[in-house]
């Protein structure tokens, strides 16, 4: 028995007095996690997430918005971009989205009511009007009473089946504008009304 512990406790002390071997994940992570309910905090670990969506995106621009010495604080709009981002929180969880297959593409009524209906006439009109062209794609935006009947098309079989495997949530995220359309809010550069 005595024999068959010997390589144990010799490759054991070899890890422990090794330096520069690093310990396996889970017993570094125990450690500080036993660390952390001690009361001692790491300096190296910090968390990088914001906690909430709306609030790392404003954070972000903050940022850039910090960083850049061109910045005309006198024009900054941060509250307009909390506004969009309201809207955009609206459209994207409470919308209602009745998707139907028509001849090259899509048509999708998209209702609400509350604060949703007004954000979803906002945002979707102004989608549409950005992305009409993109891909060869028609968008149209129609009002409804109770929101906005978007139409996308295109004639090219491919952007077809794009289209309909988009589906309404999918399109509304197509294009590589809306980042810089929320530095152009927060900058003063662009009017959105709430």
């Amino acid at each position: 028995m005595r024999r068959n512990l010997q390589p144990i406790i010799l490759t054991a002390a070899l890890v422990l007095a090794a330096p520069g071997i690093a310990l396996p994940q889970a017993v570094s992570g125990h450690r500080h996690n036993e660390a952390a309910h001690q009361g001692m905090h790491s300096e190296a670990v910090i968390p990088t997430a914001p906690g909430q969506d709306a609030f790392g995106a404003i954070q972000e621009i903050v940022g850039i918005l910090e960083a850049d010495p061109k910045t005309d604080w006198s024009k900054v709009n941060l509250e307009a971009l909390r506004q969009h981002l309201i809207d955009m929180n609206e459209v994207t969880l409470k919308a209602d989205a009745a998707t139907t297959q028509i001849d090259g593409g899509l048509r999708i009524a998209v209702t609400g009511s509350g604060r949703t209906l007004p954000a979803i006439q906002r945002m979707v009109p102004a989608w549409a009007q950005t992305m009409n062209g993109h891909d060869g794609w028609t968008t149209k935006a129609d009002e409804l009473p109770n929101g906005v009947l978007l139409t996308v098309t295109a004639t090219d079989p491919e952007q077809v089946r794009h289209i309909r495997g988009l589906g309404f949530i999918g399109l509304l995220v197509s294009g590589s504008h809306h980042q810089p359309h929320h530095l152009a809010i927060a900058r003063g550069e662009m009017a959105y009304m709430h």
